[in-house]
């Protein structure tokens, strides 16, 4: 592995954690989020074709997810916290996935610059631990609000340890998304095999490279 950055699979498949090397000196840090040469060890192929670039901000009890795309198209997600503090949650909606219903999380903050790669077809949730934290994340496709859905991040089912002692803040959105058995009775949810089969095409895709 890179010995500037450090991968760690998570317990959703296809999921990696990423620890970059942080450079501190007086004048402040120097930090890489992200860095081709650990994904392709961890993951056996480059970063997919960078579609979208997205930047939230969020005060302390946010909750915002779970979120994911429709699939087809489906997206794949690099998240990574530039300021502020949040626990990442990463859930497995796919069905047939070997991992489906589970989920990990990762504490992402702007000391260890951790980031999450998040595969095709799975959903992303997170809870703002600190005022003002900032999420960045890399998309492989761009947004169409038609194809963004949403697992109800409070359904007893994911039972997602989420925040407590501080009051939680979601969208009405979120509030009154579908539970996972409900989305999966609308069809909704990602099929396994599917997501799969979209995410090898994506890291097929030209990448701009000669």
């Amino acid at each position: 592995m890179s010995s500037t950055m450090q991968a760690r699979a998570l317990k959703v498949e296809g999921a990696v954690e990423f620890t970059p090397r942080v450079f501190p000196d007086d004048r402040g840090i120097f930090v890489s989020p992200f860095q081709e040469t650990a994904f392709v060890e961890a993951l056996g192929h480059p970063l997919f074709p960078v579609a979208q670039t997205n930047h939230s901000r969020s005060r302390k009890g946010v909750v915002r997810g779970a979120h994911f795309t429709l699939t087809p198209p489906g997206i794949a997600k690099y998240v990574y916290c530039a300021r502020g503090k949040t626990i990442d949650f990463v859930v497995d909606i796919r069905v047939g996935s070997p991992t489906f219903g589970q989920f990990d999380q990762v504490l992402l903050d702007q000391e260890a610059f951790r980031a999450v790669y998040l595969p095709v077809g799975v959903a992303h949730a997170f809870a703002a631990l600190e005022d003002d934290t900032v999420v960045s994340y890399m998309l492989s496709d761009g947004y169409v609000e038609a194809h963004e859905k949403a697992v109800n991040v409070l359904d007893p089912a994911l039972n997602l340890p989420l925040p407590t002692g501080v009051e939680r803040v979601l969208s009405d959105r979120d509030r009154s998304a579908p539970t996972i058995e409900e989305a999966r009775r609308l069809g909704l949810l990602p099929d396994y095999a599917q997501c799969q089969k979209l995410e090898s095409e994506l890291f097929a895709a030209p990448r701009g490279r000669e």
